[in-house]
Order: C-alpha cells, then structure tokens, then sequence
C-alpha cells in the first residue's frame, strides 16, 4: 500500500500542486542517468571524453574565485549534480522525508526556497573560506564540489528549527526526535571540515545555518525566500498560458440591478454561499503557499464555510 502511494506521488509529478519535493528528486535523478548515461559513453570514446568533461565543469562549482567568474551559473547548478550513487540516494532519501514535513506545515513554495538558498549559502560559504582562509586557499587549486548536501541540511535544519519535538523512526535507534537529528549532523560536518571532503562539509554548514535562520526568519513575519516564489512565478509566466478575460459592457438597468444584487449578497458575511470549488482551490492555496498566503475574502469565505 505504502508502494503505491510513493508511486502515485511520482505519477505525473508536474501536474500535482503541492509537489515540489518530488520534482526537485526527478530533476537530480534525471541529472544524475544523463551524466551517467554520457560517462559510460564517454569512457569508450577519446573524442567523447573532453566533451563529457567540459559539461561537467558547467554543473560543478570551483574552490577559486579566478574560475568561478568564468562560469557563475554553477552556484545554483550544482546543487542538481552528483558524484555517485551513494551519494545521490542519501542526500534524495533524506530530502523526501523532511521535505515532506516543509510541504506539510509551511507549502510547496516555502520548500523551493529553502532548498535553493541552502544551497547558495553553502556555496557561498565554500567559495568564502577557499579564498580567504590560508589553510584552504592552498588546497583551492583543482577543487570543484557538486551535490545537493548543502540544499539538504537546510531542509533538514529548518524541519528541526520548526518543529523540535517531532520524532521520526530511525532503523536501529528507533523514535528520534528533529532536534536531535539536526545537531548531530550539524556536528558531523563541523569535524568533517578539515578532511577528505572539507569543501563539502563547509557547505553543509552554510545550509544548515541558512535553513535555522529562515525558520527564524518566518516565524518573526519575514519570509527572505520571496524572491525566490516571485522570479519562478515570473519564469513560468512565460510557460504558463493564462486565459484570457472577456469583458462585457452592458447599460440596461437590469443588468446594473442584478450586479448591485450580487455585490448586496456578497457582502452578507455569514450567509456568504460559498460552492466546493471555491474551498477547494482554497484548500489548495494553503498547501501550496500556507494559510498567511491567502486574502482577507479568502479567509473569510473559509471561515464561512466551516460554519455550515
């Protein structure tokens, strides 16, 4: 049973509202079996070979300020590259399940925005220490990092900032409560910051401490990853085809009195006749971008309706 629902969330995964979480895991997959897919390739063929390493080069973000300006875009792409399997399946089997608890409690949107700017902060902070701090400017030479690990910490962060107490089963340990889990891997990357994958582990911590300081952020009445809903709103404006609007203009006074008694029956607050549709979209609109999202006649019509 629990297969099915799993599969039915990946079903058509960019017609469903309130599904970001599962459209951010096909993106990195998809990323992931193209590389893949083009290494093997590449692997048999001399003259495939550089290809295959140019193209990574566009999706990994460099340790050196003199490479990054060369090609900025990888801020943002390499939070969608991986280096391997192990690699991919952890960083997507922990995104799905704290994603889902962002989604559940704050929407859709407010997950994109904390996963894009984990992943700046933590780029951003790789970038920052590989360039100013002595004992990683000498290792800055040759240095690139992909992954989504950075995006990740801070959903996990920001699930553990939003709700401390809440407790997931863990195989082996049993319950374990989001605060717990949270410092623990904040722990973990801070150790890990002068070994084998210092880079990566720099850029955990940005995550993490960009996830703690949204839901800080939120919670005080400011939402820093606005921009973010409002430049993907704006993209896919360009996508999207909006209907279009018919306007009739019409003088006769039954017309003007049939308005005039439309806008008399909207007014009655409580006696407002709300149909499903209307709640529904409502309902909807709450998923997707919480309940501060919606607008005073929103609210009000769903006030209405849970008097009836």
């Amino acid at each position: 049973m629990r297969g099915n629902n799993l599969l039915d969330e990946f079903k058509n995964a960019f017609g469903k509202r309130n599904n970001s979480h599962i459209q951010i895991i096909l993106i990195n997959v998809t990323v992931f079996l193209a590389f893949g897919v083009f290494f093997v390739f590449a692997n048999w063929s001399e003259t495939l070979s550089p290809i295959y390493d140019f193209l990574y080069n566009q999706f990994s973000i460099p340790a050196t300020n003199s490479e990054f300006i060369t090609r900025p875009w990888t801020i943002i792409t390499y939070m969608f590259m991986h280096g391997g399997l192990m690699h991919i399946l952890f960083n997507m089997l922990w995104f799905y399940y704290f994603g889902k608890l962002i989604i559940e409690y704050l929407g859709s949107d407010k997950l994109v925005s904390i996963y894009i700017l984990g992943g700046l902060a933590g780029g951003a902070l790789y970038l920052f220490m590989y360039n100013v701090i002595p004992f990683y400017q000498e290792r800055s030479i040759g240095t690139e990092m992909v992954g989504a690990s950075a995006a990740v910490d801070a959903i996990v962060v920001a699930a553990a900032t939003l709700l401390p107490n809440y407790a997931i089963h863990l195989l082996f340990f049993g319950p374990v409560k989001l605060k717990y889990i949270a410092i623990i891997s904040v722990a973990m990357s801070f150790l890990g910051v002068t070994g084998g994958n210092a880079g990566g582990n720099i850029a955990h911590l940005g995550g993490a401490a960009i996830g703690y300081f949204y839901i800080r952020q939120l919670n005080s009445g400011t939402d820093i990853g606005r921009w973010i809903t409002a430049t993907i709103t704006f993209v896919k404006s360009f996508f999207v085809r909006q209907p279009k609007m018919k306007v009739h203009s019409n003088n006769k006074s039954s017309t003007k009195k049939t308005a005039s008694s439309k806008v008399s029956k909207e007014r009655k607050g409580t006696t407002l006749n709300v149909n499903q549709a209307e709640i529904d979209a409502i309902l909807d609109k709450i998923s997707q971008s919480g309940y501060e999202s919606l607008s005073t006649d929103e609210k009000q019509k769903l006030f209405n309706a849970s008097k009836k």
